[in-house]
């Protein structure tokens, strides 16, 4: 990826934090997926009183991607807390159901950020050819 990609994901990401909704662990994340076709979808996180209902920003951007048809992707950038903070595990799972990408994890302010892949983030992850019999 060019580096102008990885900083306006990035900024994508940070933009989308500020719409966090996150009342109970204050922790506000926000995310920019970017689909093949060139498309950035972004997400924020969503929490609920009824703590299993919350809804994370990566899942949200790759599901607003999803619903508008886009089936593969390059890269996620995920901004949150004080350091660059990597994807949940139920989120890497997630985006694991659409082939590897790279992985951009930034924090919630600022330009530094850790570049990974996915498999790194989750190497074995269950995909549907396990599925298949």
């Amino acid at each position: 990826m060019k580096k102008s990609e990885i900083i306006n994901l990035i900024s994508l990401a940070q933009k989308a934090r500020k719409n966090s909704y996150s009342p109970y662990s204050g922790f506000a994340v926000g995310a920019a997926i970017l689909a093949a076709s060139g498309k950035i979808y972004t997400g924020t996180n969503c929490e609920s009183a009824s703590y299993g209902a919350t809804v994370c920003a990566e899942r949200a951007a790759l599901t607003a991607a999803v619903s508008a048809g886009e089936r593969r992707f390059t890269a996620i950038a995920v901004a949150a807390g004080q350091k660059p903070t990597p994807p949940c595990g139920i989120c890497r799972q997630l985006l694991a159901e659409f082939g590897e990408m790279t992985v951009i994890c930034a924090a919630a302010d600022g330009d530094g950020h850790i570049e990974t892949t996915l498999s790194k983030l989750l190497p074995d992850a269950l995909t549907n050819n396990d599925l298949k019999g």
